[in-house]
């Protein structure tokens, strides 16, 4: 069961809080019937993202058996068949679809979100990963199309400053990505093609740009009236200084050994949870007593 839950890259749900963004911000976390349908869309979303993983690893299953790191994946290590991957893959999406039909959400984009969230990264692993830029937007649209998700769950919209914090944070996270893959990776035929495409000085200073242009928009979110109004409190703009903390100890941790993966180094640093478990605490009080 563990070279299944490998497989699935359980881990890598965390991303999946986005969707609880609009609930969170809305003020309506404590909505049962609303909690029920996010939750429901949370585990449409896992599931969908794990068929994702899976369809990629098979692609990709022989350039990973000559890579140092991704040889240890249950695919490419003979762990996993291909054939009970694809099964695997197959199951996890018809599980995904019936989850969200479940939901029951007052959307019918509900229904559009996830298919392109499917189609986008199918394309991406067969080849739009090779095209610069490109691979960076897909990966980029994956975190927004959560946030698009949790809103039409909900029924909840958020602010347009939020959508754009999330988008630059985005941008950062994948080109911190890129540019830790291109200092890691040696220049052999197993390196990501993309690679070739890009210099480490394009990446770092276009990195750090989306960096601060986060820090800026979730500055005017917080102090934007209708979020002061929505909340009712104007407090919020308090936690500035801690969102600006966490970026700078991702930022370190990045700078460290580190092939950028954003999941890897938020679990992979104690201080740097802490801080997002404070920031996370700190927003529940000041929306919700």
């Amino acid at each position: 069961m563990k070279k299944y839950l490998k497989l699935m890259r359980v881990k890598h749900y965390v991303k999946n809080v986005l969707i609880f963004f609009p609930l969170l911000f809305g003020g309506q976390l404590f909505n049962g019937e609303l909690l029920v349908k996010v939750l429901l869309g949370f585990a449409a979303f896992s599931l969908l993202s794990s068929a994702v993983y899976i369809v990629n690893d098979i692609r990709d299953v022989k350039s990973d058996r000559e890579h140092p790191t991704k040889r240890f994946r249950p695919i490419a290590s003979g762990e996993v068949s291909v054939r009970a991957g694809i099964v695997l893959a197959c199951c996890l999406f018809a599980a995904a679809m019936a989850l969200n039909y479940f939901s029951f959400a007052p959307s019918w984009t509900v229904w559009l979100i996830l298919p392109l969230y499917f189609a986008l990264n199918i394309g991406y692993s067969l080849g739009l990963k090779d095209i610069p830029i490109i691979d960076i937007a897909i990966l980029v649209s994956g975190y927004l199309l959560r946030v698009f998700y949790g809103s039409a769950l909900s029924g909840i919209e958020i602010s347009k400053w939020l959508y754009l914090t999330v988008i630059a944070m985005s941008f950062y996270l994948g080109l911190g990505k890129r540019r830790n893959e291109l200092d890691s990776q040696p220049d052999d035929e197993n390196r990501r093609k993309v690679l070739r495409f890009y210099t480490y000085g394009f990446l770092d200073k276009n990195m750090y740009l989306c960096l601060a242009l986060t820090i800026a928009f979730y500055s005017l979110w917080s102090v934007d009236a209708v979020t002061v109004a929505r909340i009712n409190s104007s407090n919020i703009v308090w936690t500035v200084p801690l969102v600006i903390l966490i970026c700078m100890r991702y930022s370190l941790k990045v700078e460290g050994n580190s092939d950028g993966d954003p999941v890897e180094v938020l679990l992979g640093d104690k201080m740097l949870l802490a801080l997002v478990a404070l920031l996370g605490v700190v927003m529940l009080a000041l929306i919700y007593l």
